[in-house]
């Protein structure tokens, strides 16, 4: 039987709803689950108009979704500017121009390309590692996000040792601590607040390290133009060279917000993901020692490749995206023409966002979902419709490969370098930093010393 009414949910949000929303958003994502099961409508307001976002958690939804047409179900403004990212950036775009840029961004992500980057994130983790101090707690977080900086401005960027890469390095540590990330949440979610009153109003604030940011890249942009050199293999020199099938390079400006949309996408998120990987596996020392009985029978400094293939360090790393995906919501599809989706008629304007949190998190897929259990991903192999830390279909991320790669390689080389533990045994609870959740304080630890050939070395 087929409906033209949207799925149950909440007529209205009251104001303490949508705070909730904001500040607690995967308790208020369980609670309508709880009431209204795994598929609820939400009020949300989009621009000056209000709207109505599905919310989906049923992996037969999520499969329907990810298989229709994009003409008639899909994400993109159409060109619609989106806050930081730009018009041309590929979550902006639909269409023709979407597959044109997907298809001229995935290469550098993908294969021997991708592999060629591992070097240089041993000496990033290195650099990083160094400045540890024995005995001293500190956050991981504060490590790992100092590591994917680094990872986006030499791999992706391609920025060299220089004032250049200092300026940029301090502008985006600026514009993305935490000091003021759940007032900036609040701004990402009333446009009504984006208001740029000069440099003393938080989002004149923001716009001004926007344009200062832009500045650099544009700059770098321009001196690649004016000295080309065949020879470099950064993400944003295979870019520069790429054309579609017309032979067309991308303007500077599509550089500009892909390589925006890029640092985004993959900083935070990276970032993020390594910290709660590391708080896991050292809140249950089993795992940890599993993880280096796999690491110590590679030897000493293993091949890339090898170290991607590891099993239980797989089965880590996506138990690690199960249990708190970085992003709770795939990217929200827009209704184009009449559509029917499990059951229910949607009309052109409605909005359909798989749940990444909530699919993730139903007991008939993963039994006692609140425990941190890798072997789930060594009993079975789940659905791309069952398990999606990275969106599906023509939206799926195309830098999840690299951000796999990055992760396996940043944990297989610090576990088998460091001794670490955690600086308490209370649990870490999850907290809104911008759109993405994150370990609150960062997770604390301690350095307990070296590892050399097995054996804990005091430093």
């Amino acid at each position: 039987m087929v409906t033209s009414q949207l799925p149950k949910g909440p007529k209205n949000l009251s104001f303490l709803n949508k705070l909730q929303r904001i500040v607690k958003p995967l308790e208020f994502l369980e609670n309508n689950a709880r009431q209204y099961g795994d598929i609820f409508t939400l009020p949300v307001l989009l621009g000056d108009s209000k709207q109505s976002m599905v919310i989906i958690s049923n992996p037969q939804g999520i499969q329907e979704i990810f298989a229709t047409d994009p003409e008639k179900l899909d994400a993109g403004g159409n060109g619609r500017r989106l806050i930081f990212l730009g018009e041309q950036s590929l979550i902006a775009l639909s269409g023709d121009r979407h597959r044109r840029q997907r298809k001229l961004l995935t290469p550098p992500f993908h294969g021997q390309r991708m592999l060629a980057y591992g070097e240089l994130i041993r000496e990033i983790i290195q650099q990083v590692t160094s400045q540890w101090i024995t005995n001293k707690t500190f956050s991981i977080r504060s490590s790992t996000q100092r590591i994917s900086f680094q990872v986006i401005l030499k791999a992706v960027f391609g920025l060299e040792e220089g004032q250049r890469l200092q300026e940029m390095d301090q502008l985006l540590t600026t514009r993305f601590e935490g000091r003021e990330s759940i007032f900036r949440s609040i701004l990402l979610f009333f446009p009504a607040l984006q208001k740029d009153w000069g440099p003393l109003s938080p989002w004149g604030r923001l716009m001004q390290n926007e344009r200062d940011i832009d500045k650099l890249i544009y700059a770098e942009i321009a001196e690649r133009r004016e000295n080309p050199d065949a020879s470099r293999t950064d993400i944003l020199s295979l870019m520069m060279a790429a054309r579609d099938e017309e032979g067309q390079p991308m303007t500077d400006l599509e550089l500009r917000d892909e390589l925006i949309t890029l640092l985004v996408a993959g900083h935070e998120t990276t970032a993020t993901a390594l910290a709660w990987a590391f708080y896991w596996i050292h809140r249950q020392p089993e795992i940890r020692d599993k993880l280096l009985q796999e690491l110590d029978a590679l030897g000493d400094k293993p091949d890339p490749m090898e170290i991607l293939k590891l099993p239980y360090l797989d089965a880590v790393c996506k138990e690690t995206l199960r249990i708190y995906p970085v992003a709770i919501l795939a990217l929200q599809r827009q209704v184009k023409s009449p559509l029917e989706i499990m059951g229910y008629q949607f009309q052109p304007g409605t909005f359909l966002s798989p749940c990444i949190y909530l699919t993730h998190h139903r007991e008939d897929l993963y039994p006692q979902p609140k425990q941190f259990k890798p072997e789930r991903f060594l009993e079975r192999q789940f659905s791309p419709y069952e398990y999606l830390p990275f969106g599906g279909g023509n939206r799926r991320c195309i830098g999840q490969a690299f951000a796999l790669f990055e992760m396996k390689l940043v944990l297989a080389t610090i576990l088998s370098s460091w001794e670490l533990a955690l600086a308490d045994e209370k649990p870490v609870k999850a907290v809104r930093r911008g759109l993405l959740m994150a370990p609150a304080d960062g997770v604390r630890m301690v350095v307990k010393g070296k590892r050399y050939q097995n054996q804990l070395v005091p430093v």
